[in-house]
């Protein structure tokens, strides 16, 4: 009874709309995350904690997209059509990059070096799938958006490495970063968690690094920013808008990270604008199949209804490892299965529904403001 109280208040505040919109967004594109099935049974040999609960599936399942990943995910994006005639369609959360192990390696751990998701491709002899991610940028059904640079911590992740952390360390060798580590300590995922304040200015440049590599590979500049795991310190904003960056994913509460485990918190809602001119952008339901054990389809129809009930577009949260096979195929099709059978009830029930990219909805908000 409480969640579900919750639920309906955090509906409550922003922007409103009759228009039924839905967004799907969907995280972790362009990272390497498991780097194969051996890897991934070697650490968990070794003792490494690869997962626990409903995480446990991204070091199992989650790896690079491949051509048939992506051909398959167009497939079933492309079956269903909203009021407009427009197909069903994904904002990719991607990353630039990823860590350059062997030169980090040779550096003695003193550098970091890092390269194009493009190359990082080519090293694990997985076929290029950059023409097709604008395939489905062009056709509008796959339109990639900013996720950082690389989802790692590189400074922490490179402090650990030189104090010679030996869980950091047997996961190198196996070119991964992205374990549990010990409680308490920093996990290397988060990407702009701030471990020490003097880490900022760094940080500063690997946004706008990583926005700059976005726009070389992609053709574009990328509008929208979606922090890995949620933690940022706020003057990252501003290092994005000047790139040209317009919209920013928010949790409605914000822990804003400080360094030195200080936490500044700040209320958000949808259609709410910062000081630089960004309009925020909140997710409201839920769609994570990969590895589940409840009904996912059930559960996010649900909270689409929850968010048209009090006049919201449904911003679904649904990360990469839903729809990815090279570690196991059988994840890959199951993921669709249900992705198919979500959006055939979404368009069954709501009829007038629309479907949009996150930017998209963004130019909505700001043009009815």
């Amino acid at each position: 009874m409480l969640a579900k109280l919750v639920k309906n208040l955090s509906n409550l505040p922003g922007w409103r709309s009759d228009r039924k919109i839905v967004v799907i967004e969907s995280d972790d594109w362009g990272s390497i995350r498991m780097s194969s099935n051996e890897a991934y049974q070697s650490l968990a040999n070794a003792g490494v904690t690869l997962g626990k609960g409903a995480g446990a599936r991204y070091n199992k399942y989650d790896t690079f997209a491949s051509k048939e990943d992506l051909t398959c995910l167009y497939e079933t994006l492309s079956s269903v059509k909203d009021k407009n005639n427009q197909a069903a369609k994904i904002t990719a959360v991607s990353l630039s990059a990823n860590p350059d192990f062997a030169k980090i390696k040779e550096s003695g751990f003193e550098n970091y070096f890092y390269e194009p998701f493009t190359k990082t491709l080519e090293k694990h002899n997985i076929d290029n799938t950059l023409p097709l991610w604008s395939e489905g940028y062009n056709s509008n059904i796959f339109v990639p958006e900013f996720h950082g640079r690389e989802h790692l911590n590189v400074y922490a992740w490179l402090r650990a490495l030189k104090a010679g952390d030996k869980e950091a360390l047997l996961a190198f060798d196996h070119g991964v970063w992205g374990y549990n580590r010990k409680e308490g300590k920093m996990g290397f995922q988060a990407a702009f968690d701030l471990e020490f304040a003097k880490d900022l200015e760094g940080q500063k440049e690997i946004v706008k690094d990583g926005l700059d590599l976005f726009e070389k590979l992609h053709g574009h500049k990328a509008r929208f920013f979606v922090p890995p795991n949620g933690p940022l310190n706020n003057e990252l904003e501003k290092v994005a808008a000047d790139a040209g960056v317009v919209y920013m994913s928010s949790p409605k509460v914000q822990k804003e990270v400080l360094g030195e485990g200080r936490v500044k918190k700040h209320l958000r809602h949808i259609g709410k604008q910062n000081k630089h001119g960004q309009t925020y952008i909140t997710r409201n339901a839920f769609f994570e199949p990969s590895g589940s054990s409840k009904d996912d389809v059930k559960s996010c129809l649900a909270e689409v209804e929850l968010a048209f009930k009090w006049k919201k577009p449904a911003v679904i949260s649904s990360h990469r490892v839903n729809f990815i096979g090279g570690l196991d195929v059988a994840n890959r099709d199951h993921g669709l299965k249900q992705l198919k059978s979500l959006l055939d009830a979404i368009v069954k029930k709501w009829p007038d529904v629309e479907f949009m990219t996150s930017s998209e909805l963004g130019d909505v908000i700001r043009k009815r403001k």
